[in-house]
């Protein structure tokens, strides 16, 4: 089979296969961090086959492209993977793979301007909330209260340093450490820089809703990063305290009654902390951290058996 087609078949195999694989295992809420590698690497793998399927057709289809991608190679290279018998489809596939990566850049530069829009725009409704005081520097302070009876905790970025943005309806129903608890699964979403996680998990679901890797990638990154904030948490203040202050500050927005609201995932993210599973063994996570690592570098290998072959002969 010629590569960009071979390259086409695994892309499509590993985007149908792994959310059914990982959305059945049992182990990703007990590993978010894990898991959130693991998700990682197999977008990585499907755009991966799409890219270098994309240079392959472009290189069959125009010279000025094949003497660019195989510029270093020698000619008994060139010529194991037959770009000439690719035939009249390897200009239409290396335009419509083209299509899909400038469509791509598309969505991450939209996800990324709103981003910033939204930021600028809570920026600016805080300071008339909270204005600064006479010689106060703008995102200077790291934690701001603000008035207001709902108890609501958040982490706003986008200036010189994230601020924790609480109400005083929050700091009434936190009690001892758990306001602490609070900060410091805030402080875990950006140490691990889950923003851009989410932003790019939201352009590629939103751009291509019709490929089913991607949707699986925003939602179950969407649920991970909450879980792995959480295990930060606790790891500095204990589960109880931590499932304490989720309670405090969801209670009365209806998650833990009979018909939950859209944030039914934190009386599931309560029962995880004061029920937490067994962790995998340190060899089972090493094992599939280093799998996980190899998934991307499949498409690699595959597009380079035919060069390497025609080297080795």
């Amino acid at each position: 089979m010629m590569v960009p087609l071979a390259l086409l078949v695994l892309g499509g195999l590993v985007a149908a296969l792994a959310p059914r694989v990982l959305t059945r295992a049992d182990w990703p809420d007990r590993e978010p961090v894990l898991a959130l590698w693991v998700w990682q690497c197999v977008v990585a793998a499907v755009l991966l086959c799409c890219a270098l399927a994309m240079a392959l057709s472009a290189a069959a289809a125009w010279k000025a492209v094949r003497g660019n991608v195989f510029a270093p190679a020698p000619h008994g290279v060139v010529e194991a993977y037959a770009l000439p018998a690719y035939g009249g489809w390897a200009a239409p596939m290396a335009l419509t793979l083209a299509c899909g990566a400038v469509w791509t850049v598309a969505m991450l530069t939209r996800e990324i301007h709103d981003t910033r829009a939204r930021r600028r725009r809570q920026r600016a409704e805080l300071l008339v909330r909270s204005p600064r005081l006479p010689g106060e520097e703008q995102g200077s302070e790291r934690l701001v209260v603000l008035e207001g009876d709902r108890p609501e905790a958040r982490l706003l970025r986008g200036g010189t340093a994230p601020q924790l943005v609480i109400t005083t309806g929050a700091l009434r129903r936190l009690r001892g450490r758990q306001l602490d608890a609070v900060l410091a699964h805030e402080q875990g979403h950006a140490r691990a820089r889950h923003d851009w996680l989410l932003h790019c998990s939201s352009a590629l679901a939103n751009g291509f809703p019709q490929v089913p890797v991607f949707a699986a990638f925003r939602d179950r990154v969407h649920h991970l990063v909450e879980l792995a904030a959480d295990d930060a948490a606790s790891r500095r203040f204990g589960r109880l305290t931590t499932a304490l202050a989720l309670v405090e500050l969801n209670e009365d927005r209806g998650v833990f009654g009979p018909c939950p609201t859209g944030l039914s995932q934190v009386p599931d993210r309560v029962e995880r902390l004061l029920a937490p599973a067994p962790r995998l063994t340190a060899a089972r996570r090493l094992r599939l951290t280093a799998v996980a690592a190899l998934v991307p570098f499949v498409p690699v290998l595959v597009t380079f058996v035919p060069g390497l072959r025609a080297l080795g002969g």
